[in-house]
Order: structure tokens, then C-alpha cells, then sequence
């Protein structure tokens, strides 16, 4: 978070000089930061464009973005959600030199939880946030597909670096032989793009990671597969598996074996790393150690017979 800009908030007496006002705003501020974890799919929707919507949404578009460490990319990037959430053009902060005076601003932006939204806190719900992400979007499907009528799209999320289905053409053989129609891809296309993309699926299914943070775009009743790797059940579970639930998403997970891992071949049995993964939240400490072995080390050699079971689950849910 280094990269953060921090900003200092003084109180100024009356018996102090008060500087001159450049320019006088009749609207309220945000002020929020683009660089942090920003830049990672996940951390845009967690930590920057949920806590904006929370914050926000209720001036109904009167209201004036000022950005400090902003991104050109980043702004680009999800420009159809910020023009729909103030009507102003966006303020690099950083570049101005004037005296900007409004008559309330909030600093900074407060999440209160994970992906997703803590309705005893918030006016609003993680459902309004994806229907708002829908209406941009204009996306058309509001509920997944009617099993009777229609045969079921499984989209499964490819990684090319980290956390990668070994058998990946076994396991959509597999699920092809099921009865979905799958499409297998990297989800890492323009933004509106991708959106349609996913909410034309019933089921999107990937390994932990950032990948399925695109479930924000799913039709509601859609199904949500995540295949959670060694030592990764606790965050995966406040990642994704909460969040699908407070979207109205079906979720399933598929907890890998040691020997659906591909760490077996970097350690011995009796190792701690297979013998003891992390159960519970680890410490900031931990993290680097952590993340370098059981998310960028890790791929995954799915069971395939085993995992049958939660996609012919996945099916009844669909029905449900």
C-alpha cells in the first residue's frame, strides 16, 4: 500500500488565515485512490469500485470524483461504471494546483466486507451492486437457463500461469459428456465485453483466483464452482463463497486432494506443506511465504470421476 497517496486533513481555526477559494463546487467530494491493489481484477471490485458504489450511489450522480494516484488505464477501463455514479468529469487531484472548495467531502472509501457488502451497515445490498453493474451493461439475462428447454453453459476460467487444470481437456470432456455446453477461456478481454460473456452462462467454474470475480456478472440462480486448492479453504471461502451467496448465486466448491495437487512434486509427503496447509486466516507476516507456494506454485490435477459428482450437482441446482 506504499503506493498510496496519504492525505492530511487539518481543521482550521477562524483566527487563521483561510486560503482563497479557486473554485467553488456546489456538490459534495469523494476523494479515493486508484493505486493500492488496484490493477488486479479482484482488488478493482473489492477494494475500489464496491466501497465507491456504497458510497456514492445515494447522491445519484451529483457528486465530484477527486482521484489521487490516478491511472489513465484504470479510469478507461471501467469509465461506463464512474460515468454512472457522478456526472462530473473525474479530477486528477494530484495535478491540480488551485484551491478546490466543496460543501462536504468524504476521504477515502471504506469497505466492510469482502467482494461483497455488510447489509447492517449499508443502505445497500450486493444485489443492488450487480444489478447496477447489469443495467450498465445492459446485460439481458436476469436468471439462468430453464434445464427442460435449454441445455446449460459452463464457461471454465484458463489460467496460463498459476493455479492451471493440468487435464484441463479430460475435464471438459467430461463435463461435455454431462450434458454442458462448455467453453473453456481466459476471461481478460474488455471489460464490456467479457460482462455479456458471462451473463450468457449458467455455470462458471475455475480455480481460486481472480478469474472468478467475473460472477458479478452471472444471471441470478447461476451457478458458481470454485476448486479450491491446498491450504486455500479459508480464502476461498471469504473470497467467493460468501459473495456468491449474497449475489443470490448457487455455490459449490471441490476441495482438491494431495494428489490433485502439483506441490506433491515439489515435496515429500511427510512435508509440511502437504501435511499442514493453513486452515484459518494467516498473518500479514505469513502472507509472502504463504501466496509464493500455494498460489503462484500450485496447479491442479483435477480427479475427474470424483468430480463428476459436483458438476451432476451443479445440474440439480440448476433445476432447483
Amino acid at each position: 500500500m506504499d503506493s498510496v497517496t496519504n492525505l492530511i486533513v487539518k481543521k482550521v481555526h477562524i483566527s487563521q488565515e483561510i486560503p482563497t477559494c479557486t473554485r467553488n463546487y456546489t456538490v459534495p467530494a469523494i476523494v479515493f485512490s486508484t493505486k493500492g491493489y488496484a490493477g488486479n481484477h479482484f482488488h478493482d471490485f473489492t477494494d475500489v469500485l464496491i466501497p465507491l458504489f456504497q458510497t456514492s450511489r445515494r447522491f445519484n450522480g451529483e457528486v465530484q470524483f477527486l482521484i489521487t494516484n490516478h491511472m489513465s488505464w484504470w479510469i478507461d477501463k471501467f469509465k461506463p461504471l464512474l460515468q454512472r455514479l457522478t456526472k462530473y468529469e473525474i479530477v486528477d487531484i494530484d495535478k491540480k494546483k488551485e484551491v478546490l472548495c466543496f460543501p462536504s467531502m468524504t476521504i477515502g472509501l471504506k469497505a466492510n466486507k469482502e467482494f461483497s457488502i455488510n447489509t447492517s451497515e449499508s443502505s445497500y445490498s450486493m444485489m443492488d451492486f450487480t444489478k447496477f453493474l447489469k443495467n450498465t451493461y445492459s446485460l439481458k439475462r436476469k436468471f439462468a437457463v430453464r434445464l427442460k428447454k435449454n441445455k446449460p453453459r459452463l464457461l471454465i476460467i484458463s489460467r496460463s500461469k498459476t493455479r492451471r487444470f493440468i487435464n484441463i481437456q479430460e475435464l471438459v470432456t467430461m463435463a461435455s459428456s454431462l450434458g454442458f455446453q462448455v467453453v473453456l477461456e481466459e476471461t481478460s478481454e474488455n471489460l464490456a465485453n467479457v460482462a455479456k460473456k458471462v451473463n450468457s452462462f449458467d455455470v462458471l467454474m475455475g480455480v481460486h483466483g481472480a478469474g472468478l470475480t467475473n460472477m458479478v456478472f452471472l444471471p441470478e440462480n447461476a451457478a458458481v464452482v470454485q476448486i479450491v486448492g491446498l491450504g486455500m479453504e479459508w480464502i476461498s471461502k471469504v473470497d467467493f463463497e460468501i459473495p456468491a451467496m449474497d449475489m443470490n448465486l448457487k455455490y459449490l466448491d471441490n476441495k482438491i486432494s494431495v494428489n490433485e495437487s502439483s506441490l506433491i512434486q515439489k515435496y515429500p509427503l511427510e512435508h509440511q506443506v502437504l501435511r499442514d496447509p493453513p486452515a484459518n486466516v494467516i498473518t500479514p507476516e505469513e502472507w509472502v511465504s504463504y501466496s509464493k507456494i500455494y498460489l503462484d506454485q500450485q496447479d491442479v490435477n483435477i480427479d475427474v470421476n470424483r468430480f463428476r459428482g459436483t458438476l451432476l450437482k451443479a445440474l440439480e441446482l440448476l433445476r432447483s
